[in-house]
């Protein structure tokens, strides 16, 4: 089945693809990250690990990988005025994963981009205005990890 778009084609800055790498242990690199998300004006409404769901159910032997569920409940609130199919896409998940040890990959992508990419979100003004808030808040937390 052929894709509709070319995903090689779509520059990261449109997904609007973050990536830090944390040079310590697997449990403080979470610890950091919720810390300067929450500390940027988001919370952390749900969080859980894939790996060790997967090692206990289908003993799949995944190393540490980690999703923190981010949220601005105003931003949020806002959102879902425009659109409630962003719902499903919602919270905005920041990942940790252990690359080796003692090092930790950080991982974001914005769900706000992602929605209008995909047609959940308009193109307009308003839309733009959240996207820029949400950008400034997730550079924030990126500039502290």
């Amino acid at each position: 089945m052929a894709l509709p778009i070319d995903p090689t084609k779509i520059d990261p800055d449109d997904y609007g693809e973050h990536r830090a790498v944390l040079e310590m242990d697997h449990e403080e690199a979470i610890e950091h990250t919720r810390e300067v998300f929450t500390e940027a004006g988001f919370g952390v409404p749900a969080e859980f690990s894939p790996s060790e769901l997967l090692n206990e159910k289908v003993d799949a032997d995944r190393e540490p990988y980690y999703v923190l569920g981010a949220c601005n409940p105003q931003i949020a609130d806002r959102v879902l005025d425009v659109t409630e199919q962003m719902g499903a896409l919602f919270p905005c998940n920041v990942v940790v994963w252990e690359e080796a040890p003692g090092r930790q990959v950080v991982y974001h992508v914005s769900i706000m981009k992602i929605a209008r990419l995909l047609g959940i979100a308009p193109d307009d003004e308003n839309w733009q205005a959240i996207v820029d808030e949400t950008s400034e808040l997730v550079d924030e937390a990126y500039a502290n990890l």
